[in-house]
Parts: structure tokens; C-alpha cells; sequence
């Protein structure tokens, strides 16, 4: 596992290569809906870390497997992860159950880089749950919430990041919501009620799922085997009326055009007729694997810029 992750992570041509047809293989024959993939998201401090420790100590007694890719600000010089050294979660440092990823976003600032999706297409074949931790920064919320089958927002009590989250729309994107430091006492139950006012402000595009919030600490561990049943309850929730299979396949086309739309602009993507052309052709591609797809269609893109040359 561990040197497929590596393969997906190198970035020299040859080994990309090497890389799509392990992928393309992978999603192919991987079991349906497979591991639940869980993001966890919010401002820096506001304690994800933590919190994917004490999920830790209440998942694997229960005899559960969890991965964590952690995603971390990218070296300027190296590209590679800044705090991928760090010691993050001490409950799983020693456990094989456990397997911690560090990677890097590149140069995507508080987003998720191509390697962050294959890398959890390999793990959500090993493990029972995947965690992805986000930088909490600029995009990753939008970033995640289409990598993921749940999302989950950890709110930190009284420092007025609910409401800025408020102004950006973001609030419509989680699935589950944690006030974090329970302990803070009201402090912590007040950004409680600001996040449930918030909530009945916004449109969601699954009006038949209403987003719990939850009060947590991380640090005793109050809350937090409520939050696992909510988790559970969400993904019930998505295998009712294949609710699970149309949100990774508008993930995979999301991957596939941002992906595209990185790499070649506006003027690359007219090239196979623009946005909507490109759209419908995903809508219709049988072609399992969006690495793939990826592949091809920037070789279609390639091949039609030196025509025009």
C-alpha cells in the first residue's frame, strides 16, 4: 500500500503512467460503496487533530480500521509537506490498525492536490474508514466536500469563524457540524445556537438530510461516540436511493474538469468544445477511472493545441 501511495505521489512521467493504470485497475474492481470517506474541515486551531485522535481511541476498540491523510501547507523549495515529520495522533502511532499519510497541497493554498484523490482511492480499498484532514484554509472545504461522502465542519468556540464561514456559503457544504472544547463552557454552547441559526439561513442540495450539531471535546473525549452514531446515520442516509453512487460520480467529474481546467485554462477546455461539451461527454463516459479520463483528455487537448500551432 504504502508503495502505491508512492507511485501516485511521483511526479516523473514514467511513473505517472504507471501510476493511471494501477488506478484505472483499482476503481475498476474496488468493492461498491467500500470505505466511508469522511472529511474534516475548519480554521486552523479549532482542533481536527485532536479530534481524529479521539476518534482513534473510540473506532478501533470496536475492531474498525482508519486511515488519516493529513493535508499540510507544501514547501516553497521541495513542494513536499511542511509538518509531514509531525507526530500527529499519539493513539495510532503504534497501532497497524492505524495508518497516518501526511501530504502535500502543492500548490493548490488550502486546497487538495491530484495525489490526495488517488491517494485515498488506495485506502479506501485497505481500510474500513478514511479520514481526510484538511489545511483549513482558502478552498479545502468546497475541495473535500467532492472527495468525500461525508464532510464535517469543527468549529472552534467564540473566536467568530462561524460567522465569516456564514458570509463565504460555506455552512452549506458540511453534512455534520462539531463545536469543538465543549469544556469552554457557554462560550462553546453559544457557538452552538450561531451555528444552528445559521444552517436554517442557507439552501443545501440534500434537502432530506438535516445537519446535525454536535458539542464535542476532543480532549476528554464527551460527545464524541455521538458523533461516530452520526457518522453512521449519515451513511445510511446516502445508501438510501443510490444517493451514495451520485455523489462520487459528480465527484469524479468535478476531479476530472478541475483537473483540466488547472492544467490548460479556459482556452485548453475549448478545445473539446468547453465546459458544457465537457460535461456531457463525462456524463457519458463509461470509463471508470477519472485518472484516466484525465490522461485522455488532456492528450485530446494536447494534440488539437499543436494542430492549431
Amino acid at each position: 500500500m504504502a508503495e502505491a501511495l508512492n507511485l501516485t505521489d511521483d511526479q516523473r512521467p514514467e511513473r505517472q503512467a504507471a501510476a493511471l493504470k494501477l488506478l484505472d485497475i483499482l476503481e475498476r474492481e474496488a468493492p461498491f460503496p467500500g470505505a466511508a470517506r469522511i472529511g474534516i474541515t475548519g480554521a486552523p486551531g479549532a482542533g481536527k487533530s485532536t479530534l481524529l485522535d479521539a476518534l482513534v481511541r473510540e473506532l478501533r476498540p470496536r475492531g474498525e480500521t482508519v486511515a488519516i491523510v493529513a493535508v499540510d501547507p507544501s514547501s516553497q523549495r521541495t513542494g513536499g509537506a511542511l509538518l509531514g515529520d509531525r507526530i500527529r495522533l499519539r493513539s495510532g502511532s503504534s497501532d497497524p490498525g492505524v495508518f497516518i499519510r501526511s501530504m502535500a497541497a502543492r500548490d493548490r493554498l488550502g486546497g487538495l492536490s491530484d495525489a490526495t484523490h488517488a491517494g485515498v482511492t488506495i485506502l479506501a480499498l485497505v481500510f474500513d474508514r478514511v479520514f481526510i484532514e484538511t489545511v483549513g484554509v482558502g478552498q479545502s472545504e468546497a475541495d473535500v466536500s467532492r472527495l468525500v461522502d461525508t464532510l464535517v465542519f469543527v468549529a472552534n468556540p467564540g473566536t467568530g469563524d462561524v460567522l465569516q464561514f456564514m458570509k463565504a456559503g460555506l455552512l452549506e457544504l458540511p453534512d455534520i457540524f462539531l463545536v469543538n472544547k465543549a469544556d469552554a463552557g457557554p462560550i462553546a454552547e453559544r457557538t452552538v445556537s450561531e451555528l444552528e441559526s445559521g444552517l436554517s439561513l442557507g439552501e443545501r442540495s440534500d434537502a432530506a438530510w438535516t445537519p446535525p450539531v454536535l458539542l464535542t471535546s476532543a480532549r476528554d473525549g464527551s460527545g464524541v461516540h455521538q458523533f461516530v452514531e452520526a457518522l453512521d446515520a449519515h451513511r445510511r442516509h446516502l445508501q438510501n436511493d443510490d444517493r451514495i453512487s451520485q455523489r462520487r460520480g459528480e465527484a469524479a467529474r468535478a476531479l476530472v474538469i478541475g483537473a483540466l481546467q488547472r492544467r490548460y485554462g479556459s482556452f485548453g477546455l475549448q478545445q473539446l468544445g468547453g465546459l458544457a461539451s465537457l460535461r456531457s461527454r463525462l456524463a457519458e463516459d463509461p470509463t471508470p477511472s477519472a485518472f484516466t479520463r484525465i490522461a485522455r483528455l488532456g492528450a485530446e487537448i494536447e494534440e488539437a493545441l499543436r494542430k492549431s500551432d
